[in-house]
């Protein structure tokens, strides 16, 4: 495992993935976007791991793409910048499906990439010393990769203006439009996530899954038959499952289920 992403997995199984390059405002290179995905795939696979928090250390949560990394990447190829770019779109997909739940610590700054994995995550909670901005268009670059989550995040109407002009803007207004569910102090920032874990920890890990993986099937599509018809099948199907049976159980017997320790 890189030593520029730390991770730590307490006895309730939350999984703390921290980046760890705080001299360079955990901006990422091609070497931390492949560690960082192989590792949110590992924790997918792991039991143990029930949910995911994704944050940063130092001043910043996340600069985006190192300027370093961006001029090397300048004067690859075609095919090899394809590539590279290829890289960046994995992680970013790996993120925003995986099937456990993700939460978001903003302790500090997110720009460019590092709003894509804000708005990839199931849940964000900003510091309100948190600060945000697509930077691209202002090294002549495109917010290509992170654009359909966080156009999803904020829509389109605000992306048309932030993408544009890459402004900077604050926690609260990041609230305002989407991005980030919750800003607090950066005294109150732990017990924040701490209590959101608490919620999802409350969740049945399959029931969670499933649930996310029904908001990307009916998300921004119209509700006739083929909608009905696939939520109709997806209750069904719970309502049959193991965990349902224990959870429904668990409630009727004043006992926890299985999956809460």
């Amino acid at each position: 495992m890189s030593e520029t992403i730390l991770v730590a997995i307490d006895d309730r199984g939350v999984a703390t993935v921290t980046l760890n390059r705080p001299d360079a405002h955990n901006a990422f290179d091609e070497t931390l976007i492949a560690s960082l995905t192989e590792i949110l795939q590992n924790l997918e696979a792991d039991p143990a791991a029930r949910l995911i928090v994704l944050t940063g250390n130092g001043p910043s949560f996340s600069a985006g793409g190192d300027l370093k990394w961006m001029q090397r990447v300048a004067a690859y190829t075609q095919a090899e910048n394809v590539a590279d770019a290829a890289a960046l779109g994995r992680l970013m997909r790996t993120l925003n499906l995986l099937a456990k739940p993700t939460l978001a610590r903003v302790q500090g700054a997110a720009f460019a990439g590092g709003l894509g994995l804000v708005a990839c995550c199931d849940i964000a909670v900003a510091s309100e010393q948190a600060i945000f901005c697509v930077s691209e268009t202002r090294l002549g670059l495109v917010p290509s990769v992170i654009s359909p989550y966080l156009v999803r995040a904020i829509g389109a109407r605000a992306a048309r203006r932030y993408f544009l002009t890459a402004e900077r803007f604050t926690a609260l207004e990041a609230k305002r439009l989407g991005l980030v569910h919750e800003v607090t102090s950066a005294q109150q920032l732990d017990a924040t996530v701490e209590r959101l874990a608490v919620a999802l920890l409350e969740g049945g890990p399959g029931a969670q899954a499933r649930a996310k993986r029904l908001i990307e099937e009916v998300a921004d599509r119209p509700i006739g038959d083929a909608i009905v018809d696939l939520t109709v099948r997806v209750i069904a199907e719970a309502r049959a499952s193991t965990e349902a049976h224990e959870g429904l159980t668990a409630y009727f017997e004043r006992r926890k289920p299985s999956w809460r320790r």
